[in-house]
């Protein structure tokens, strides 16, 4: 005799060597277990949480209707509201049960408790719901109307109102499903020998108000989604015309100085010609305050010149370096500022964004001493060291009496300095001095080049 064995088909290998367990392909079967984890989140899951229902806000519209001491209670309104349906349902219970007093008492809390509930415990008041409706009919009506009871009519389609209101619109879905079912089962196992079953009117009944419900809390949320844009698009829109009215503000800004710098340059360079044998100092003077004014709408025109127009092309001098700054010290000297520069270690060539943000820290600094300072002495030490560039401009305290008065500036000077250090990476710091000056320290790092970047 032969021995036959069977083996059984090994699931698909993947490519890893590891074997995929067996898993349902069909989009039906995924739906459905998608529909119970939905089920689940929304009725099971922190079915017993305590959400208390929130008083109404006191700026909204219906407590302003109210005058005085009344808008303190009419904040309350909601709960009243759901009280009142409560004592509804609780009469009606409490009349239709035709078993003693007692009885009727027991029927009307059975329907009342759900209503109240829903103002604490929402999910949880949709179940004690549904068993209070089965034992308010045990209680109540003798079994004659089948499965609600009147008092637990009235009061299940409270509570799903009230839930409905409290939750979104999926949760209101299930409910009434949940609700339709339980009316089935009660009437399919246990409606023999009932006078009457009202399973079709709560269908019914309950689909309107819960479909009223969700068609207005949609229409809402769509309502607080369009209000948001129209928010979005406001502050965009106010961002947008700030925007030009700045660039407004520049375009005027460059015209007005620019002219008034092309008239200071015109008129100091004929200045000379208009007083018979100027002297020497008189001439050069005139001859530095042209320089300053041709520099200063060069730069204006550099600076501000993209607002004239979209292909505005910039000039092609090249931006200040390092280099540049004994023209510059030699202008603020020219100026009246005493200013020292001390320079330590290797001079070397440095990054252009470096080279250019020294410059005019350098520059910012000591126009602030002359602003701020006038008849102050000032001093700028500049090291090269290993890991990048050392900037310190420091200035004495101004001559008592002052000569000059100080000029009050706009205050961007520092925040612009210390942006300019922030692009780099670098570090700041501005203080003033024990000795009544100030003192601005910069240190700006450089990546140490490499043989292969030489």
């Amino acid at each position: 005799m032969t021995e036959t064995t069977h083996t059984q088909p090994m699931p698909p290998e993947q490519p890893d060597g590891a074997f995929e367990p067996y898993k349902p392909r069909s989009p039906e079967f995924r739906a459905a277990l998608d529909a119970l984890g939905r089920l689940r989140q929304d009725l099971f899951h922190d079915a017993f949480a305590y959400r208390p229902l929130p008083p109404l806000s006191a700026g909204s519209r219906f407590v302003r209707r109210f005058p005085g001491r009344l808008r303190e209670y009419a904040v309350w309104a909601p709960h009243l509201v759901v009280a009142a349906a409560g004592g509804v349902a609780l009469l009606a219970a409490a009349t239709d049960s035709p078993r003693g007093e007692f009885t009727a008492l027991l029927s009307g809390l059975f329907a009342l408790a759900p209503v109240l509930l829903t103002l604490a415990r929402p999910v949880a008041a949709f179940w004690l719901s549904l068993v209070a409706a089965w034992v308010g009919n045990l209680l109540g009506s003798g079994w004659g109307d089948w499965p609600w009871a009147s008092g637990n009519f009235i009061s299940h389609l409270v509570v799903l109102t009230v839930v409905a209101v409290r939750t979104r619109p999926r949760t209101a879905a299930w409910m009434w499903a949940i609700t339709a079912l339980y009316g089935f089962l009660a009437v399919s196992a246990f409606g023999g020998g009932h006078y009457s079953d009202n399973v079709g009117p709560m269908t019914v009944v309950s689909a309107i108000v819960l479909l009223t419900v969700s068609v207005r809390q949609i229409r809402r949320e769509a309502e607080e989604t369009v209000t948001a844009q129209q928010t979005e698009t406001a502050q965009e829109r106010s961002k947008r015309t700030l925007l030009e009215e700045r660039t407004t503000i520049a375009r005027e800004l460059h015209d007005v100085v620019a002219h008034h710098m092309s008239v200071v340059a015109i008129q100091a360079e004929a200045a000379p010609y208009r007083v018979e044998n100027p002297p020497p100092e008189l001439e050069k003077a005139f001859v530095t305050i042209r320089e300053n004014a041709v520099a200063a709408l060069t730069e204006l025109r550099r600076v501000l010149g993209v607002v004239r127009a979209e292909d505005y092309e910039a000039p092609d001098a090249p931006q200040p370096t390092l280099a540049d700054l004994d023209a510059l010290l030699a202008n603020v000297r020219e100026a009246g500022l005493t200013v020292e520069k001390v320079v330590t270690g290797a001079v070397r060539e440095l990054p252009q964004g470096v080279e250019l943000s020294a410059y005019r820290i350098v520059q910012e600094t000591l126009s602030n001493t002359l602003r701020h300072a006038p008849g102050a002495s000032a001093r700028v030490e500049i090291g090269y060291v290993l890991g990048g560039l050392g900037l310190r401009i420091v200035n004495g305290a101004p001559p008592r009496p002052a000569l000059l008065k100080p000029s009050p500036g706009a205050g961007h000077g520092i925040t612009g300095m210390r942006e300019r250090v922030s692009m780099l990476n670098g570090e700041m710091t501005a203080a003033p001095t024990s000795e009544g000056g100030y003192e601005v320290t910069v240190f700006l790092p450089v990546a140490a080049r490499t043989e292969g970047d030489a």
